[in-house]
């Protein structure tokens, strides 16, 4: 007869909630009994458990083994209860002391010949066990991922016998260690593109509002470049926000890139994506596109080639920040905060419009073609700029070099900088209060925005998204006003928006 506790963590979206591992070993016939709502994979722990101790030279308890894993429902799933089931096992038959148990948590998968093996979602447990003031002990190749945690007190090994030699005292475990400082990799260039002057403009008043944008013209008018820059003119994540992106990405089937954690996300899904590969889901919920892109950048190119149901169900986490999965046997919250930057061509064709005559499309096919995008997800997409075909841009002067990111991402700071310290967040995030509050326009520019409104029959929603970019524009200025020049501004970004769609 005997009795251990372990304590341990589940993995439920970017949490990790405790969990405690009990063992009891009982009389009667040998058996391995696993409750407490255990998946699959950790059902299966008792065979990869047994095969580890035996391998490592222990002997397994000839007894009835209950492991029970409280709380009971809570659904359990994944191999990292292989240790701590093992230890617990180990604790109940006296052939380790369990003193360590009470301040530590173990997480770890063990393969046959008990060698820890790396987990998924290392940094949520992490986190939040050091919140708890315990100390977790986790397998050596998930050690650089639990270094992001600051000041933490963590040990990592790379073998059952090692876990167990530091139980009794006869060896200590290494600390994991915090990575060194990394250097956030070179992005594409802004200066790489040129004209477009007006893209460009619209591109850095998305990066300083935080807001989305979207661009049309036709191929080769460098669409899918200028999105591809807007990573390196915005400002770096802030630790809060890096360690937020690094969990999601810690918990997706991706894995987390230590390398590059400080990086801000650039996703580009193909347009044949599904819509539970954009919002995440699955039997098992995980991340999508949409959370990968968390504090980052989503780009969708050849927008009108998704399929409408997947761009529908962007509405909603385009003003809440975040997604909520729900599932039978779950529900599970993922943060989507993200800046989507969209492009897509004028006509099936793509040269609508152009001097050459090149396109073919009839109205219908044009209508049709752009019909696929719903006039309540373009409410949702402050700036949207037409860009046409560059000319004679193979011959260029030295004085016509466009500046590089880095100048341009030193305005954004600024400007984003003046946002935090009065507004608290990014304009693009502004509640109705604040519009209210920070979003005054005088008589003259209010009769100018009514004409506007009714001249494009723009819903409330557009006229605030306005707002928010012409509150952008005045920062950019350094102004606490609105101005003429940013109202009218921020209007014509929404003029070119895709005639023959509704907006309310």
């Amino acid at each position: 007869m005997g009795l251990a506790q372990v304590f341990s963590r589940a993995s439920v979206g970017v949490e990790a909630p405790e969990v405690i591992v009990e063992i009891h070993l009982g009389g009667g016939l040998p058996k391995i009994s696993i409750v407490g709502l255990p998946e699959t994979a950790v059902r299966e722990s008792r065979d990869r458990v047994k095969a580890a101790l035996l391998n490592a030279g222990f002997e397994f308890p000839a007894s009835n083994v209950t492991i029970s894993l409280t709380p009971a429902d809570l659904p359990k799933e994944g191999s990292r209860f292989d240790l701590p089931i093992a230890l617990g096992i180990l604790a109940a038959s006296k052939q380790i002391p369990n003193k360590q148990f009470k301040n530590c948590e173990f997480i770890g998968e063990l393969s046959l010949s008990g060698t820890l093996n790396p987990v998924r979602g290392i940094l949520p447990a992490a986190l939040q066990c050091h919140q708890s003031k315990r100390v977790l002990v986790l397998p050596t190749a998930n050690a650089g991922e639990a270094g992001l945690v600051r000041g933490n007190q963590h040990l990592h090994a790379g073998h059952l016998m090692e876990v167990v030699a530091w139980m009794t005292g006869r060896e200590p475990l290494p600390r994991v260690e915090e990575p060194p400082q990394i250097i956030v990799p070179e992005v594409a260039d802004l200066s790489d593109v040129y004209g477009q002057f007006r893209a460009r403009r619209a591109l850095e008043v998305a990066a300083a509002g935080g807001h989305n944008l979207l661009l049309t013209g036709s191929p080769g008018t460098g669409k899918t470049m200028l999105a591809s820059r807007l990573p390196g003119i915005l400002p770096l994540m802030q630790d809060a926000e890096a360690i937020e992106v690094a969990a999601i990405a810690s918990i997706s089937r991706a894995g987390l890139d230590i390398g590059r954690w400080r990086q801000r996300p650039f996703r580009a899904p193909h347009h044949t994506a599904s819509a539970i590969a954009l919002v995440g889901g699955g039997a098992l919920p995980m991340p999508g596109e949409i959370s990968l892109a968390h504090h980052g950048v989503l780009f969708l190119d050849e927008l009108p080639e998704f399929g409408r149901h997947v761009l529908e169900v962007m509405r909603e986490p385009l003003e809440s920040g975040r997604i909520v999965i729900a599932r039978a046997k779950r529900r599970e919250t993922y943060p989507a905060r993200f800046q989507l930057v969209a492009a897509m061509n004028p006509c099936p064709c793509g040269f609508a419009g152009e001097p050459s005559g090149r396109c073919h499309c009839s109205a219908e096919q044009i209508s049709r073609y752009r019909g696929k995008i719903s006039g309540p997800l373009l409410d949702r997409i402050d700036l949207h700029v037409e860009m046409s075909r560059p000319r004679n841009f193979l011959i260029r002067q030295e004085s016509e070099l466009p500046e590089r990111s880095a100048f341009v991402r030193a305005r954004v700071e600024k400007a984003r900088k003046r946002q935090l310290e009065l507004r608290g967040c990014v304009n693009a995030q502004l509640d109705h209060a604040a519009l209210k509050k920070y979003c005054l326009l005088e008589k003259p520019d209010l009769e100018l925005f009514k004409s506007a409104s009714d001249q494009h029959a723009l819903s409330p929603r557009a006229c605030h998204r306005i707002l928010k970019v012409a509150r952008t524009l005045a920062d950019m200025d350094a102004t606490d006003h609105i101005a003429t020049e940013h109202l009218a501004e921020a209007i014509s970004y929404r003029s070119n928006e895709i005639k023959g769609v509704r907006t309310s």
